[in-house]
């Protein structure tokens, strides 16, 4: 029993030590992936580092790299946040702060960019290029003020009444569409209805039918005008029998 304990022992020995020993293969092979500007590769090696180390910060860093190269911005900073909250040292706290911050600028998101590069200035104040990339988080920050609730608040309801007064519009240019389709319609359907009625009131040869019970008004009018012309035949011959009865005396005798 003494022995098997003694095995057991030392066998568990043997594997701690093993684990301590072992090496990331992963981070160099990522390492070259990314010298290589293969960045996908590099982030699926990263990416497994990261799992089998998860409390070394290179890892995270490398692997907001190479997602910041793949213009990923928005994700890549997550990565950085990791390197910070593992980091070590203060070169690498600098490094991964200088680049969330440079991940924040590319969001547009000057106020927590100026703080990223603050921080990172905190570790390193020396290097140029986060004082530089500092001064300009600084001065798009006071170009670009960030909005406070009420301006968020003004403009939530600007947009609200914009959408309800294009709601209304809308509303009233479908009513007066509708009301114009409904003049077309109606003057459509009166001219229809004149149409049948003339069609009804003339004969097959489009002249105008006799009414019900009576006789047309174009033939009143030629029975008028019928009258009017033996009223007129007649009075011619009364006067040229006047002018038989009654000869006019010559101006001169013979």
């Amino acid at each position: 029993m003494k022995r098997i304990l003694t095995y057991t022992l030392l066998l568990l020995s043997f594997l701690t030590f093993a684990q301590k020993k072992e090496k990331d293969r992963n981070l160099p092979d990522g390492n070259e992936a990314f010298s290589e500007k293969n960045y996908s590769n590099a982030e699926a090696d990263y990416r497994v580092s990261q799992s089998g180390f998860p409390k070394k910060a290179v890892a995270s860093y490398n692997l907001g790299n190479s997602i910041y190269r793949q213009k990923q911005a928005s994700e890549a900073k997550f990565q950085f946040v990791k390197a910070i909250k593992s980091a070590k040292t203060k070169p690498e706290k600098h490094k991964a702060y200088h680049n969330l911050g440079n991940c924040l600028m590319t969001e547009k998101n000057y106020e927590g960019a100026v703080e990223a590069y603050k921080n990172a200035l905190r570790n390193n104040p020396n290097d140029e290029e986060t004082r530089y990339n500092f001064a300009l988080a600084k001065k798009q920050l006071e170009n670009n003020p960030p909005k406070s609730e009420d301006d968020k608040n003004k403009n939530k309801d600007k947009n609200k009444d914009k959408k309800e007064d294009k709601k209304d519009q809308d509303k009233k240019d479908n009513k007066n569409k509708k009301d114009k389709d409904k003049d077309k319609n109606d003057q459509k359907k009166e001219g229809d209805k004149n149409k049948d009625q003339q069609d009804k009131n003339n004969d097959k040869n489009g002249q105008p039918k006799p009414q019900p019970g009576g006789i047309s008004k174009d033939r009143i009018q030629n029975m008028l005008d019928a009258v009017n012309n033996e009223e007129k035949k007649i009075q011619d011959k009364v006067n040229q029998q006047k002018v038989r009865v009654n000869p006019k005396k010559p101006e001169k005798d013979w």
